[in-house]
């Protein structure tokens, strides 16, 4: 099968850093290379791949920024678009804008939503216009939340199992690991450390919308010993991070379509302990590789219940639900689908 991943171009593919999209579309394209695919990746020029690279944006939007970034991501998007009849499908990564020029080709667009239209008001506006357009979701709570769209399967996020290190014997601090956000919930981490009396290790890329956010609510709860702030981390760092922590706190405030550090924790042997909202249940099993709490004071208790929890259970949930393996595999049913004409 001929296929085009469009990628977004905030990040590199795969990421540096933090990147979720550009992860999934990294571990996709390597995936379908792995099968025999002919797989042609559009992403940032200095992205890694065993598929065909094609680019017009050398470096990442989020680390060279450039006066009109809407400009460069049009004309990474009419790139991808100008070589559609090389393509038996193209598979969209980017958001809505790429549904704009799907109209004026007649190579399939099957588009994943990545939690924009669960998550962002316009976006999801923008999709309704091209409802009947195929789509996946990554999880039956991103599903339901926008019942209007054409789902021709629900694929969940995979990772790379041989990237994360399982760890039985985890220290005592809790995690927080995420994008710096009020969304996020990283007060309420810090609540709920203080309150059970847990050490608290924060890692997070902020963006820099949010840097006045962390100054003001986030930097002066730290105290570089009960609560510690290490900054943003790379693979080899979040494994490191999640290996060693008695459980990752995913304390949300708004509903999520996948959480892909709840599968990364999970794959480490780390329980989870998160806020009953979007996918949580589904991605975490309650009473077995964490708890799914419905307030912060659950979420204290779970804390001092967290380590009754088998952390080879959480290793095996990841092995049967969440690999790149089982994400390939559903795509390409999916590809099916559209190419057959069911759904599409």
């Amino acid at each position: 099968m001929r296929i085009a991943l469009l990628a977004p171009v905030t990040w590199r593919t795969p990421p540096r850093r933090y990147g979720p999209w550009e992860q999934v579309a990294s571990h996709l394209a390597e995936g379908l290379v792995a099968r025999g695919h002919d797989v042609t990746l559009f992403a940032t020029g200095d992205s890694v791949t065993q598929a065909r690279l094609e680019w017009v944006v050398p470096r990442p939007l989020g680390e060279a920024p450039v006066e009109d970034p809407d400009l460069e991501q049009a004309l990474h998007i009419v790139h991808a678009f100008r070589h559609a009849g090389r393509f038996d499908l193209i598979h969209n990564h980017l958001n809505w804008p790429p549904l704009l020029f799907a109209e004026l080709v007649e190579t399939p667009v099957v588009t994943t939503l990545h939690g924009a239209a669960m998550l962002e008001p316009a976006a999801r506006r923008a999709f309704l216009r091209f409802a009947q357009r195929p789509y996946v979701a990554i999880s039956q709570a991103e599903r339901e939340a926008v019942p209007e769209l054409n789902y021709v399967a629900t694929v969940p996020n995979g990772i790379q199992l041989d990237q994360f290190t399982f760890q039985d014997r985890p220290g005592a601090y809790l995690l927080f690991l995420a994008r710096m956000h009020p969304a996020k919930g990283p007060d309420l981490a810090i609540e709920v450390a203080r309150r059970t009396g847990r050490p608290l290790v924060m890692a997070a890329h902020i963006p820099p919308d949010q840097q006045a956010y962390f100054e003001r609510e986030i930097r002066p709860k730290i105290d570089g010993e009960q609560i510690r702030f290490v900054g943003e981390a790379d693979p080899a760092a979040r494994d490191r991070l999640m290996g060693g922590a008695l459980a990752l706190l995913h304390l949300v405030r708004e509903p999520e379509p996948f959480g892909l550090t709840l599968a990364e924790a999970q794959a480490c042997g780390t329980p989870v302990i998160g806020l009953d909202r979007g996918s949580v249940r589904e991605v975490v099993a309650h009473g077995e590789t964490g708890f799914v709490v419905s307030t912060l004071d659950e979420a204290c208790a779970a804390v001092d219940q967290v380590a009754s929890l088998e952390r080879a259970a959480c290793r095996r949930r990841v092995e049967r639900h969440f690999t790149v393996d089982r994400m390939v595999e559903g795509y390409l049913d999916a590809y099916e689908r559209v190419l057959s004409g069911v759904g599409g």
